[in-house]
C-alpha cells in the first residue's frame, strides 16, 4: 500500500509551522449595546516575546458593512466587555492607570470607554482586582465581583490585611471547609464578593453612591474618589460565590445569582438566590437538593429567570440537565421545569426582549445549533404548565456562542466555531426564521458572517463525516479531517483522537486540540464521540455511565474501525491520542488492544483508586462511581498487557488529575507493562513532564513544545521516520 505523507504540490498552511500557528490570532465573547448598534468582541494575539497571549477589545458593525475596528492596546490586555445602559463600554484590564501611582503587581481593574468617544479611564478598583463586571439594561446600576479576605469588612480593610501577609511573606493558609484546590491553583485565602455601585454621574465628577444601606446591610467603602464608582458590598464572607454566575435585573433592582452551599460528605451544590442591591437583603429562589442551579438570565420584564439545571449524579444515574423557570417578583415561586421532553442539554439561555421566548443552544450530533423556545401564554404559562414548543433556528453545521438578541427582536449575534473554522461572529435573521412558518414547522436559517477582526485561516486539508452502528444498536459518529491528496493510491495514516470530559462533544474549534496541526503533517484525524458524549440524548450518555471501559470504549473501537474502511485511510499505519478523560480512554485502549503503532496519553487518569481522593473535587468522583466500579474500570489493572509504545504527558499544577496519575503510569510502564523497560534502562515509552503547566498546557513556547514531541513520538513509530526534537529538550 502507497504511504501517505503531507501533500507536496499543496501550498503550507500555518498549520505547516508551529510559531505560525501560535501567532495566528483567537476571537472569543461578544457583547452588545441597549440599542443593539454596538458590537465587541476580544482578540487575543502573541505578545512581544512570544511567551503568552495578550487580548484586545475590537468593534464589529451588526450589519455588516464596515471592517472591525480595534479599540484597545496594551500590553496587559483587555477583557470582559459589557455595555452600560448608557452606552459606555466597560472592561477589566491590568494595564497601568495614568493617573494612579506606580505599581509592581497591578491587578485587574473596570475601566470605562465612553459612549462619545475618549480616552478609557480607570472607574473601580480593589485590593485583589475587580472582574465578572454586569451592567443593568434599563438603569446606571453595575455589580462587580472581588476577592476579598474573610476578616475585611470593606475593601479598605482587604488592603490593610493583604498588606500585613505580604510584609510577613505568609502564603499560609487555614481551610475550614473543602474543596482547597480548583483545577490549576489553590483556593483561599481571600473569597468572591459581589459588589454594586451606581454610574450615574461619571461623566459629571464626583462619582454619585448608590443608597446607603439599610440597618443590617453590609457596609459602604470608605472615601471614594472622584469619577470612581462607589463600590459598595452586597454580599459576605464565604466560599457561597466560589465559581458563581449572575445577571443583573435591568432595572438594577436585583442580582440573581448562583450561590454555593455545603452537602454531607465535603460535597457542595449550587442553589440560586436574589440580592436587593440596595438593602443587600438575600433571599432563595431555587435550593432542590439533588440538582445544581447553573446560568442565571433575568427577563426584560424582570419578572423571572430561566436557568439550566443539572442533577446531582449517582454510580447508577447519569446527570439529566434541564431548562428551568422561577418567578423573581413573587417570594416563595416553585420553580418549573421547561421542555422537560426535549432529549437535549442546554447550554446558554438568552430571552427575547418581549419576554415570550427563549434562545437556547445545545449540544447536538456534532454541532451546537441555537434553538427557540417559545410556550403558550409568556412565562406566566409556562409556569402553569401551558405546552412549550422547541424549533432549531440554526441551519448551519456548527456550534454557537455568546448568542445576543438584537432590541426589536429581528436578528440574533453570536460567535460560530466548527472544525472547519474558529470562532466568529455572525448574524441570524431571526425574523426571516420566525416568518418562515407556523411554531413547530419553521425552516432553520444559515447564519450569515459579519466583518469580524480576525480572517478564517486556510486549511491543510477537508472535513468529513464518519458513522458506524454500535452493537447494541447505538449511532455512533465521528468528524473526520483529511489531508489534501488522500485517496485510494495514496491513503493517510490515521490518528484516533478521543475527546476529555468525558461529558462533551467534539463539535468546536478548539487551539488547544487542534487536529489540523496533525492533518498538516500528513494525518487523517478521527474525532469521535462515544458514548457519555453529550448531543445524542440521554440514553446515549447513560449506556456509558459507570462503566468507562464498557460502551465508550466499543464505541471508540466501532467507529475506528468505520474509518479504517474507507480507502483514502491507512489502516495498517495508526495511533490513538487523548487527554483528560480522552488520556483515561488511550490509556484503557492500549490495555486492551494492540491495534495502534503508538499512542499518546495526556494529563489521564491511571488508577482510579487514587485518583478519586486526591483530584481536587473528590467529592464528585463519590457521586460517579462505587469503589467496585472504579476498580473494574480502572487502566492501571491492565498495564501488563500494554505492548504499544506509550508517550505519557502530566504537567505538575494539574490538580483535576494530579501528578501522582502520571508518575504511577510512568513507574509501572517502565517496570511491569508488557513493554518494560530493558536492562541497561532503555524504553520506547516516553514522558514529557511539565513542573509548571496544569491540566492544559497553555503557555505558547510549552504547547509548541508538546506537539514537537507528540509528532516526533507518532513519527518514529507510525510514520518509521527519525524522530527530530528540539535541542533545548
Amino acid at each position: 500500500m502507497t504511504q501517505h505523507t503531507a501533500t507536496t504540490d499543496a501550498p503550507d498552511t500555518d498549520f505547516h509551522d508551529l510559531d505560525a500557528y501560535l501567532a495566528l490570532p483567537r476571537t472569543g465573547g461578544l457583547a452588545m449595546s441597549p440599542d443593539g448598534a454596538r458590537l465587541v468582541t476580544t482578540v487575543q494575539t502573541l505578545d512581544a516575546k512570544r511567551t503568552g497571549y495578550v487580548s484586545a477589545l475590537w468593534e464589529v458593525d451588526p450589519q455588516g458593512r464596515v471592517p472591525a475596528r480595534r479599540l484597545t492596546r496594551s500590553a496587559k490586555g483587555e477583557s470582559s466587555a459589557v455595555f452600560t445602559s448608557g452606552g459606555d463600554l466597560l472592561f477589566t484590564s491590568a494595564r497601568p492607570d495614568p493617573d494612579g501611582a506606580e505599581d509592581d503587581d497591578p491587578k485587574p481593574a473596570l475601566w470605562l470607554l465612553p459612549a462619545g468617544g475618549g480616552e478609557a479611564r480607570v472607574v473601580a478598583t480593589a485590593p485583589g482586582g475587580v472582574g465578572g463586571p454586569l451592567a443593568a439594561a434599563r438603569a446606571d446600576v453595575v455589580s462587580v465581583g472581588a476577592d476579598v479576605l474573610p476578616a475585611a469588612d470593606d475593601l479598605a480593610a482587604d488592603a490593610r490585611l493583604r498588606t500585613a501577609r505580604t510584609d510577613r511573606k505568609v502564603s499560609a493558609i487555614l481551610h475550614t471547609g473543602y474543596p482547597v484546590r480548583h483545577w490549576d491553583h489553590d483556593l483561599g485565602p481571600d473569597e468572591a464578593r459581589r459588589f454594586v455601585a451606581s454610574t450615574a454621574g461619571l461623566r459629571d465628577e464626583p462619582a454619585r453612591p448608590l443608597p446607603a444601606p439599610e440597618d443590617g446591610a453590609e457596609g459602604a467603602a470608605e472615601d471614594t474618589p472622584a469619577g470612581r464608582l462607589d463600590l459598595r458590598q452586597l454580599t459576605g464572607a464565604g466560599r457561597q460565590l466560589f465559581e458563581h454566575a449572575a445577571d443583573l435585573a435591568p432595572d438594577g433592582g436585583t442580582l440573581v445569582t448562583t450561590w454555593t452551599v455545603a452537602d454531607p460528605g465535603a460535597a457542595t451544590r449550587t442553589t440560586l438566590v436574589a440580592v436587593d442591591t440596595a438593602t443587600g437583603e438575600r433571599r432563595t429562589l431555587v435550593d432542590d437538593p439533588d440538582a445544581e442551579v447553573m446560568d442565571p438570565a433575568v427577563s426584560p420584564d424582570g419578572r423571572w429567570v430561566a436557568y439550566g439545571v443539572e442533577s446531582i449524579t449517582t454510580p447508577e444515574e447519569a446527570p439529566v440537565v434541564r431548562l428551568g423557570l422561577v418567578g423573581l417578583d413573587e417570594p416563595g415561586a416553585e420553580p418549573v421545569i421547561l421542555a422537560d421532553d426535549w432529549d437535549r442539554w442546554p447550554t446558554s439561555v438568552a430571552w427575547l426582549p418581549d419576554g415570550g421566548g427563549l434562545l437556547v443552544t445545545a449540544d447536538s450530533g456534532g454541532r451546537g445549533p441555537v434553538f427557540l423556545v417559545t410556550f403558550d401564554g409568556g412565562p406566566a404559562g409556562a409556569a402553569d404548565g401551558a405546552a412549550v414548543t422547541v424549533e432549531r433556528v440554526t441551519a448551519d453545521d456548527a456550534t454557537f456562542t455568546d448568542v445576543r438578541v438584537a432590541p426589536d427582536a429581528s436578528a440574533v449575534y453570536a460567535l460560530r466555531t466548527s472544525y472547519a473554522a474558529p470562532s466568529a461572529p455572525v448574524r441570524i435573521d431571526l425574523a426571516a426564521f420566525v416568518a418562515s412558518g407556523a411554531p413547530g414547522e419553521r425552516t432553520p436559517v444559515a447564519a450569515v458572517a459579519l466583518r469580524g477582526p480576525v480572517p478564517p485561516p486556510e486549511l491543510p486539508g477537508t472535513l468529513a463525516e464518519v458513522e458506524t452502528t454500535a452493537a447494541d444498536g447505538a449511532r455512533v459518529r465521528a468528524w473526520l479531517a483529511l489531508p489534501h491528496g488522500a485517496s485510494a493510491t495514496d491513503p493517510a495514516p490515521l490518528l484516533l483522537w478521543i475527546h476529555g470530559g468525558p461529558l462533551g462533544s467534539w463539535n468546536a474549534w478548539s487551539w488547544r486540540w487542534n487536529p489540523w496541526l496533525m492533518v498538516a503533517r500528513g494525518y487523517a484525524v478521527l474525532l469521535p464521540d462515544p458514548a457519555l458524549s453529550t448531543g445524542y440524548g440521554q440514553e446515549f450518555v447513560q449506556r456509558g455511565w459507570g462503566e468507562w471501559g464498557g460502551a465508550p470504549f466499543t464505541d471508540l473501537m466501532a467507529v475506528t474501525d468505520a474509518a479504517e474502511a474507507r480507502d483514502d485511510v491507512d489502516a495498517t499505519r495508526t495511533a490513538a491520542m487523548g487527554g483528560s478523560f480522552g488520556g483515561y480512554m488511550t490509556n484503557w485502549v492500549a490495555g486492551h488492544t494492540d491495534r495502534f503503532r503508538a499512542v499518546v496519553t495526556h494529563a489521564s487518569l491511571w488508577a482510579l483508586d487514587q485518583f478519586g481522593p486526591t483530584t481536587d473535587h473528590g467529592y464528585y468522583w463519590q457521586r460517579e462511581m462505587t469503589p467496585e466500579m472504579a476498580e473494574a474500570n480502572s487502566p492501571h489493572r491492565f498495564v501488563g498487557d500494554i505492548r504499544t509504545p506509550m508517550l505519557v504527558i502530566h504537567g505538575d499544577k494539574d490538580y483535576r488529575v494530579p501528578i501522582g496519575e502520571g508518575l504511577r503510569l510512568w513507574q509501572e510502564l517502565l517496570t511491569r507493562s508488557g513493554l518494560p523497560a530493558a536492562d541497561d534502562g532503555t524504553t520506547d515509552h516516553r514522558f514529557l513532564y511539565y513542573p509548571d503547566e496544569n491540566h492544559w498546557v497553555l503557555s505558547p513556547q510549552h504547547a509548541k513544545v508538546w506537539y514537537q514531541v507528540v509528532h516526533a513520538f507518532l513519527a518514529q513509530h507510525v510514520l518509521d521516520e527519525k524522530p527530530e526534537l528540539p535541542d533545548y529538550l
